[in-house]
């Protein structure tokens, strides 16, 4: 079936996407000393990528409860505020500001005006805590603080600017209003002489959701963002060209469940910019609210972990989604029959895919035909990257056998801010270490746990990933969290914990079946627990499986 698929799926189109001439061409630079292969089209940078927008000017960009911005006022307001940033608050390339709001409109404008200025723009995750949020501040050392007004509040004693964004109220002492920075949506689209960043100079320091101890910051760089974009925008193009739909016709429109603290968040902001599409968000989530906007904007992708696209199609009139074509999904493992339900109920695209804040999303990517051929590996790597399966030595290990996901290429960052410890432990020679493990397979990558999550169950390892998965193939389950708990003599058992979809009963035998069939006997939980509500999770998606422990007694 490998050579079959590999003929039919999208390598060959993708081969001539990215060859000399090709739309796509790549071409080996030098990124801060190192030789990479990157694209020689456009953009390079994130400020390139905005002044692209002049050409969709009356084209509608953010829809946020009812508010619309156009990419002119969007434009006006990015200006604006990039000089204001440089005049005012005395800002130089280099400098940080920190965004700490829910995925408001103003969230794109403080964004883009960062990179316009050649500042650094460090997204705050807007769930930490007061505590989290100002360390945060500090570490980065921001020189600005763009804020909602529950952000504002908990950072109004930091000792830097904090601007508020849709204040009411009275202001915060040390604190600015936005409304008081003279912002217009019509007003001039230019920055005037504004240096203009590099590919190699820094854009963004995104902390990870790390679930003990500090977050790190993954300083990530003009090239690192541009590249995933491409990625993204050559995996689209190949898709439409096997499948022979061209270019879709008509504005196109986003669903964005991510919060755009997150890289997944980011990656579906610049890619609307680079469509020229609009942008539709929520003030929290809420699938009702969610299928109402994709209904009443006719939107055409939505983007976000599987847990939040399964609650959008639960429930759903199939007329209000009809709009939607692609599901990008990520954070989390995909239940193949979750992508059967988009197939099924909508005649929809699911698209997969392996990454993680360090390779600036996704630097494997698994859609269209390929997705179909294998819906159990995450793709290939991206154009101009490299995977290396290293064994416990840090050498690379046959094909087929399970290793340590190495990576390196113009999607990784160039390492942590301020944890020189850190780095050491996660780059190796230009290689990220993921933590993850995993094997390729005939070219094909697939993600089986991650290292440090590994079941050690009397001598033999159990990979919670395909537990998960072949319980997520028994009916009606929404969600499952594989985890080992402590035993007196194997060391480890396997226990799962399992949500059911409402008036679904719960069924151990079937699910031992499953695990058996599938993975072995070895593999089959000791311990079966079953909950109605979602399973705890990070920001970014990802299971709180330390929580899950304690439930378990551990």
């Amino acid at each position: 079936m490998g050579e079959h698929a590999d003929e039919v799926g999208l390598g060959p189109v993708i081969a001539e996407l990215t060859a000399p001439g090709g739309e796509f061409e790549l071409v080996t630079e030098d990124a801060a000393g190192t030789p990479v292969r990157v694209y020689r089209r456009g953009p390079h940078t994130l400020r390139e990528l905005w002044e692209s927008t002049a050409g969709s000017c009356d084209r509608t960009f953010t829809v946020y409860q009812g508010e619309r911005l156009t990419y002119r006022e969007h434009r006006s307001l990015v200006a604006g505020l990039a000089s204001v940033l440089v005049g005012r608050f005395g800002l130089r390339p280099g400098d940080r500001v920190a965004i700490a709001m829910r995925n408001l409109p103003e969230w794109p404008v403080g964004f883009f005006a960062a990179q316009l200025a050649g500042l650094v723009a460090v997204p705050l995750n807007a769930w930490w805590s007061a505590d989290e949020l100002a360390w945060a501040v500090t570490d980065s050392g921001a020189g600005v603080v763009l804020a909602d007004p529950e952000r504002a509040a908990t950072l109004a004693a930091a000792p830097v600017p904090v601007v508020r964004v849709r204040g009411d109220g009275p202001t915060p002492p040390g604190t600015l209003e936005w409304s008081s920075l003279g912002l217009r949506t019509d007003g001039p689209t230019d920055v005037g002489d504004l240096p203009a960043p590099g590919p190699d100079d820094v854009a963004t320091i995104l902390y990870t959701s790390g679930t003990t101890g500090r977050p790190k910051g993954a300083v990530g760089t003009h090239r690192n963002h541009v590249t995933n974009l491409l990625n993204v925008a050559m995996q689209a193009r190949a898709t439409a060209l096997h499948a022979g739909t061209g270019d879709p016709e008509g504005q196109q429109g986003t669903l964005l469940m991510y919060p755009m603290f997150h890289i997944a968040g980011i990656n579906g902001l610049v890619g609307a910019v680079f469509g020229g599409s609009k942008l539709a968000t929520l003030y929290r989530w809420d699938p009702v609210a969610a299928r109402a906007v994709v209904r009443e904007e006719q939107l055409t992708r939505s983007n976000g972990v599987p847990s939040t696209t399964a609650e959008l199609l639960d429930g759903a009139d199939p007329a209000d989604l009809a709009s939607l074509r692609t599901f990008g999904m990520g954070g989390a493992p995909v239940p193949p029959e979750l992508v059967t339900r988009i197939d099924r109920e909508l005649g929809a695209g699911a698209a997969n895919g392996y990454g993680l804040t360090e390779t600036t999303s996704a630097i494997c990517a698994n859609t269209g035909p390929d997705y179909r051929a294998r819906p159990d590996s995450v793709g290939r790597p991206a154009p101009g990257a490299e995977l290396r399966i290293a064994g416990s030595d840090g050498e690379p290990v046959p094909d087929g056998e399970i290793g340590e996901l190495w990576f390196r290429g113009p999607n990784v960052v160039r390492g942590y801010w301020n944890a020189p410890e850190a780095d050491a432990a996660a780059f190796v020679d230009g290689w990220f270490r993921t933590g993850d493990l995993g094997h390729v397979t005939d070219g094909w990558v697939y993600v089986v746990d991650r290292l440090k999550d590994v079941v050690l169950r009397g001598g033999e390892n159990v990979y919670s990933a395909q537990v998960e998965a072949a319980i997520h193939e028994v009916p009606g389950v929404l969600e499952v969290a594989v985890l080992g708990v402590p035993h007196p003599r194997r060391g480890e058992e396997v226990a799962a914990l399992v949500r059911l979809a409402p008036g679904t009963p719960p069924d151990e035998e079937a699910v031992r079946a499953a695990v058996a069939a599938r993975v072995g006997a070895f593999a089959v939980p000791a311990h079966l627990r079953w909950t109605d509500g979602p399973l705890p999770r990070t920001a970014t998606g990802k299971v709180r499986k330390r929580e899950l422990r304690q439930s378990f007694g551990t």
